[in-house]
């Protein structure tokens, strides 16, 4: 089977984990890293433990025949322009999120990429967690019954002492609390819920902590299905890191790792608790990157579409956008898919 010549684009926090699971991977060999400069690049390669070629300009690395795949690490608004000229060069990417800042940089990249036929992973990697697994298949199971309700809340005080503050604060860079992060929440919703959001009404606090934008903004929402739910996302917490999971259905309910079901445990008389790994750290060491990069390798050698390629990522990234529409006015409501 081909070996893959792998390349991470961005020498920031998050690029030595898309390195180590390329590295982990037995039919993916890291070929090049590239950074803005090259003493961040040559740290990143030290850290890792490889030999591989080193790039500070981003076309050459475009132009390098040995790269079937690159993963884009770099600051959020660099992600849209840099997955266009990726896929112009026939590359397959993995892009971390968000993947844009606005819709028209969301249209030109999914435009971009269906033009060029080339694979694509958002870096959603909460899917790969092993909570979103047991609760996939406990919803497949019918365990609680049909859905009606659903939440998911994206909590994490990203202050000066976090690395991606910088990033995450200035609107130009982060965009608004759910780009910057509680895009998590979104895409897990969607994931879990396993339909579209239609529309939305949200309202948001003022600015802190040096934020150009409100870093808590809470929305109710509603399915295609007639399922209904809320989603919020707070940067400014100042409390340990929260990612919370609620589903109520007609025969039980989920809460994170907690099950009551009257149908798959009769005669329960309180929630039974399922020892996992939960997505509770922001750290991005405690994230399931191998999980996602193993899926990505395997999209491309077997010439399948991935469950969180781009065209779906562009559904979550677009409940963000109204999201965010909707609080600016107010609550007001705002309709999907936008026109």
């Amino acid at each position: 089977m081909k070996e893959l010549g792998c390349a991470v684009h961005g020498a920031g926090w998050v690029s030595g984990e898309h390195i180590r699971a390329y590295a982990h991977n037995p039919h993916c060999r890291v070929v090049a890293i590239s950074s803005r400069t090259e003493q961040s690049a040559r740290a990143r390669m030290a850290e890792c433990g490889l030999d591989c070629r080193l790039y500070t300009d981003y076309d050459r690395l475009l132009a390098d025949p040995q790269v079937d795949c690159i993963s884009i690490c770099t600051p959020n608004q660099l992600h849209a322009q840099e997955t266009i000229k990726a896929a112009r060069a026939g590359k397959h990417i993995v892009i971390e999120k968000p993947v844009a800042l606005n819709l028209a940089d969301l249209r030109a990249m999914r435009q971009a990429v269906s033009d060029a036929g080339v694979k694509t992973v958002v870096s959603f990697v909460l899917r790969w967690n092993p909570l979103f697994d047991i609760i996939k298949s406990l919803l497949a199971r019918r365990a609680i019954g049909d859905l009606y309700y659903a939440e998911v809340d994206y909590w994490h005080g990203i202050g000066p002492w976090y690395k991606q503050y910088e990033w995450v604060t200035k609107q130009a860079l982060g965009g608004s609390s759910f780009l910057a992060a509680g895009c998590h929440a979104v895409d897990a919703i969607r994931y879990l819920v396993g339909a579209e959001i239609t529309e939305v009404r949200a309202f948001e606090s003022g600015p802190a902590f040096g934020y150009e934008y409100s870093p808590t903004i809470v929305g109710i929402v509603k399915f295609d299905n007639g399922v209904i739910g809320k989603l919020s996302s707070c940067v400014q917490a100042r409390m340990p890191y929260s990612f919370n999971l609620d589903l109520l259905g007609k025969e039980g309910a989920i809460r994170n790792n907690r099950l009551y079901s009257v149908t798959m445990l009769p005669g329960q008389k309180e929630f039974a608790t399922i020892p996992t790994i939960l997505p509770d750290s922001g750290d991005v060491t405690h994230h399931p990157f191998q999980g996602e990069i193993d899926h990505f390798v395997d999209c491309i050698l077997n010439d399948v579409e991935s469950h969180v390629n781009l065209d779906d990522a562009v559904r979550t990234h677009e409940v963000c956008f109204a999201l965010d529409e909707s609080a600016a006015a107010g609550g007001e409501k705002v309709t999907l898919p936008y026109a």
